[in-house]
């Protein structure tokens, strides 16, 4: 099984030169600390911000640099601050190639729940529907299943739903799935020590497994 770090080095790997991508909150913040120097991606977050670097170290942090999970951040060379009305037209706008998104249920049609759990306080919804709406790709980064030993890979969504049909592909502690077009995961690959078996009882939405022979990982 997969640590978060090791969840976000994976999706790092989905990243393609040239992209702009937006990083929600939770393990998605992490990526920005494995994308690949060879490569010019430029992170974008809804509070009002073009260039987002890695996780500052203490002495580097300023406390009035954040981005929308309220996380402390750094800059790249050329980055740009502006209003959120200008962010969110940027995302409805389409110009974000990958957006990059925790949740806490995902069905076998790419429904993403994320953002609401009935009767516990919530401070707002933020960008996620918008970025749900408007995304050309979604990648959500989440554990396969919940504290109770529960999927969270399902046959329908139990919470309230953020967007449907918009998630491609999903990186869990377990494994690499694909949302096929007329629904379904499709397994990808799998996390290294975890079996093909463990996988599919682990998931209650359909599932279906690539190949004979599902390949581990590659976190490298």
């Amino acid at each position: 099984m997969l640590d978060k770090y090791s969840i976000a080095r994976r999706i790092a790997k989905e990243i393609k030169d040239g992209f702009y991508v937006n990083l929600g909150i939770g393990i998605p913040t992490l990526v920005a600390n494995y994308i690949p120097e060879s490569i010019d991606v430029t992170l974008q977050s809804e509070n009002g911000l073009l260039g987002i670097g890695p996780f500052p170290l203490e002495k580097d942090l300023d406390p009035d640099l954040i981005n929308a999970g309220k996380q402390t951040i750094s800059m790249t060379k050329g980055a740009v601050l502006f209003d959120s009305a200008e962010s969110f037209a940027m995302i409805r706008g389409e110009h974000i190639n990958l957006t990059i998104l925790g949740a806490m249920e995902v069905s076998e049609n790419g429904d993403i729940a994320n953002w609401k759990i009935p009767g516990k306080m919530v401070k707002g919804m933020g960008g996620a529907m918008d970025l749900v709406s408007s995304a050309k790709e979604i990648i959500v980064a989440m554990q396969h299943c919940n504290k109770a030993g529960k999927s969270k890979l399902l046959k329908e969504c139990t919470l309230p739903i953020t967007g449907v049909r918009c998630v491609k592909k999903i990186v869990t502690d377990l494994a690499v799935l694909e949302v096929l077009p007329e629904g379904g995961f499709c397994l990808l690959e799998r996390a290294p020590g975890v079996s093909v078996d463990q996988i599919i009882n682990s998931t209650e939405g359909k599932i279906t497994v690539s190949s004979n022979n599902v390949p581990e990982m590659g976190l490298d």
